[in-house]
């Protein structure tokens, strides 16, 4: 069987984006036996997916993996396969797609990585017990998105002192009333987490711009920010284990 994948971006304009994705792309077929990884974007930005599509199409596969590369299974996830299963009807490859990188235990493991890995960086030396932690999503109207964030919130509210979670746009709390709510507890240490994929314009410039004034106007003195979630190891692990459940069923 030749299979080939295909990752689904949302889409970014910020060069940083791709350059993950390439070595996303790279790293998982390193590892397994594709013909090819490549990716595309459903929106923003080229290569979108009719691009992507066409491109995998020219190779020698009979079976294409196809997986939706997003944190919340929403409205985009539900328009991107939409998008990219309206090719299935003009060729003879079998197309089958993953569940997108949501409800798993890598995420909560990710994000402790992010949050150990803040402290150390830092030299900042507390028990986990000791450490507050505010999650800041990027925030949809499907009412899953939010369930996907409370399970990772979930996940770690026994490891710290708290664990709460906020959103950038769309729904509430927002990052000016999760701080807030941060700043009830009197945290002697807070890490802020960026839950998001790629170092695009959200992370670089969005966030700050409301984090950034609501820090400045809280009584919150030592603050941490986590890098994003970006390329590592176990979320190139989640993407393959995310294509073997549909590989084998296949």
């Amino acid at each position: 069987m030749k299979r080939g994948l295909l990752l689904i971006d949302r889409g970014s304009r910020e060069r940083e984006a791709s350059e993950e994705l390439e070595v996303i792309c790279n790293a998982i077929k390193a590892k397994r036996d594709y013909v090819f990884t490549e990716y595309c974007f459903l929106e923003v930005e080229p290569p979108y997916i009719g691009d992507g599509i066409e491109k995998c199409l020219k190779q020698d596969i009979d079976h294409l993996t196809i997986v939706p590369y997003f944190l919340y299974p929403g409205k985009k996830v539900k328009n991107a396969v939409t998008d990219v299963m309206k090719f299935q009807k003009d060729t003879q490859v079998k197309f089958v797609v993953t569940k997108p990188m949501s409800m798993h235990k890598t995420l909560i493991n990710l994000v402790e990585n992010r949050i150990s890995s803040t402290l150390q960086e830092n030299n900042v030396s507390i028990p986990k017990k000791d450490v507050d932690v505010l999650i800041i999503g990027h925030g949809s109207k499907d009412p899953n998105a939010q369930m996907s964030l409370d399970y990772v919130v979930d996940g770690l509210k026994d490891s710290y002192r708290n664990v709460n979670r906020c959103w950038l746009e769309i729904e509430q709390p927002d990052i000016v009333e999760g701080i807030k709510t941060c700043e009830k507890n009197n945290p002697q240490i807070l890490i802020i987490v960026f839950y998001f994929l790629h170092e695009g314009a959200h992370v670089k410039t969005d966030i700050n711009n409301d984090l950034v004034p609501a820090l400045k106007n809280s009584t919150i003195k030592n603050t941490y920010i986590t890098k994003h979630l970006g390329v590592d190891e176990k979320m190139i692990d989640l993407i393959i284990e995310r294509a073997k459940e549909v590989e084998n069923a296949d």
